[in-house]
């Protein structure tokens, strides 16, 4: 798979994207995806898809972030949604397994674009999970800077006993969130942690032990509750950059919420992924999350000792 990179520096913001060359919503795996309406819709949508796609692109990056790119692959609609990819902290990286075998086919060309990253010293260790484990990637496992750990979707797509081996392989710990909406079917679609602490969230999508995991963790003053019209819009699927928020669509009073609480909100508008059940977050894969240990031993000067060595 060739793999390229935006131009920046090392230090930027790094997420992983693919075109959506060959989008199309041509099986169903959730309740937002429908075949029919898709071909309905002509090469309309695909054209639609490519400048949605490109306008996230470009607001990521005017945001500060650099972009890597891998390419798409014929009958794999699904691959734009790079947030299923893997799960990554400290440049380790442990690749996803998918439920449904329409995505199966996704699982070797991810490992070979980490592959192609490591080679090129972003990682250092690419992991595999065990046999007959199912995470389906950053979509349902998402790290929390500020807490310091993972919040794992689990009972649609990922196992929930993929929680503790995440704790184990990437040294952080991994609360599991039970789902309990078919709609939100990736902790993704109802969840978003953001560097400040806050977190948005849709309670609905969550189970009452869920519900009562994040309370028990969150103070409500860093609560931000959809209600189902922005759920619904898919405003918990959004990207942060520092303080920047990106996302398809919000409400006025959600806009105001996060605004509130020193963000910059920007829409772009990608509802022909919410097609297939994704949107911004969906879109991207976070690559360079690190915990606070890894962060401050990274960027702690060299002692003199070593830089006369080098």
């Amino acid at each position: 798979m060739n793999i390229h990179a935006s131009l920046g520096q090392n230090s930027r913001p790094r997420f992983l994207m693919c075109p959506p060359g060959h989008f199309a919503v041509t099986y169903s795996i959730n309740p937002w995806m429908d075949p029919k309406a898709w071909a309905d819709g002509g090469e309309a949508l695909h054209e639609l898809a490519g400048r949605q796609w490109a306008g996230l692109r470009r607001t990521l990056t005017a945001a500060g972030a650099a972009v890597e790119v891998i390419e798409p692959a014929a009958g794999l609609p699904d691959l734009v949604f790079t947030a299923n990819g893997a799960v990554l902290l400290n440049r380790k990286v442990v690749l996803a397994r998918f439920r449904h075998g329409e995505r199966r086919d996704e699982e070797p060309l991810f490992a070979a674009a980490f592959a192609a990253l490591q080679a090129r010293g972003l990682f250092d260790e690419i992991v595999t999970l065990p046999e007959g484990m199912t995470l389906e990637g950053a979509g349902d496992c998402i790290f929390d800077a500020r807490r310091g750990h993972f919040w794992m979707g689990c009972g649609f797509r990922s196992d929930a006993a993929a929680a503790p081996f995440i704790e184990r392989c990437l040294g952080a710990p991994c609360v599991p969130l039970p789902l309990a909406d078919p709609s939100f079917y990736h902790l993704d679609t109802a969840f978003c942690a953001l560097p400040c602490g806050s977190v948005i969230y849709y309670p609905q999508a969550f189970t009452p032990a869920a519900l009562a995991a994040i309370h028990e963790r969150v103070a409500p003053e860093y609560r931000v509750a959809l209600d189902r019209i922005d759920a619904a819009r898919f405003a918990a699927n959004a990207v942060s950059v520092d303080r920047t928020i990106i996302m398809s669509r919000c409400s006025a009073a959600l806009r105001r919420k996060l605004e509130e609480r020193g963000y910059t909100v920007v829409a772009t508008p990608l509802e022909v992924f919410l097609r297939s059940g994704g949107s911004a977050c969906c879109l991207t894969l976070r690559l360079d999350h690190r915990s606070h240990a890894a962060g401050a031993a990274a960027d702690a000067p060299k002692s003199a000792a070593v830089v006369q060595a080098s």
